[in-house]
């Protein structure tokens, strides 16, 4: 009996490649979003206090600029008749009055300076002298003016703010001795003028009100 023949042989079969990596039974995790760090309240303080004094500094300079620009072009004349006062247009009141405007130009740069004898005929004189310039630092300059009050009668003593007025700028008033008796001395200093005066026997109360008189007599602005 003869043999027949078989099945022919299955095809070879493709082989069956294995990664090299492990794989996974179940998909990846997505991966949490960074939780962002709250800011640092330090920081924010710091921050806050920093733009706050920028704007102070920036608000101080700007009050400054305009207070020199509204100050700076002043003009001082001598009025002929004020509060009751007239100039002494004698020789010896021109005298006093031309000796105190180049003494106070001596002692502060100017550019014009003015001076006066005012009088009542009740022999209390007020001997008025001041000038125009642009001054960066009124009150400084006004302690200049002061100083060379002290130089011609002696020390000012008891200096202190009185009211400017609506003119602004700083006024002081003090006490000197002349001839033995308290004289009052006041004066004025803004960023375009300054003025000084003595008022022989009469009360720093009073010269320091008849100073804002002779001021607003005398004082005018571009």
């Amino acid at each position: 009996m003869s043999e027949r023949p078989g099945p022919p042989p299955p095809p070879d079969a493709a082989p069956v490649e294995i990664a090299a990596d492990p794989f996974t039974l179940s998909e990846a995790a997505e991966p949490e979003p960074e939780e962002r760090k709250p800011q640092s309240r330090t920081r924010t303080i710091v921050l806050s206090s920093l733009l706050a004094v920028g704007l102070a500094g920036a608000s101080v300079l700007g009050y400054v600029g305009w207070r020199i620009a509204s100050q700076k072009d002043a003009t001082l004349t001598v009025p002929a008749t004020v509060a009751g006062l007239s100039v002494d247009g004698s020789d010896e009141g021109r005298s006093t009055a031309d000796y105190l405007q180049t003494a106070l130009s001596a002692d502060v740069d100017l550019d014009r300076a003015v001076g006066a004898v005012f009088t009542d005929g009740s022999g209390k004189d007020v001997l008025f002298f001041g000038g125009t310039t642009l001054f960066w630092t009124p009150e400084d300059d006004l302690k200049t003016a002061f100083g060379l009050v002290s130089d011609e009668q002696g020390a000012v003593t008891d200096l202190h703010d009185v009211p400017a007025g609506p003119l602004g700028g700083t006024m002081k008033c003090g006490s000197t001795k002349a001839d033995g008796a308290d004289m009052p001395v006041c004066g004025w200093a803004d960023h375009g003028s300054l003025a000084l005066a003595m008022f022989p026997g009469r009360t720093v109360e009073d010269s320091a009100k008849l100073l804002g008189d002779i001021r607003a007599a005398s004082q005018t602005r571009d």
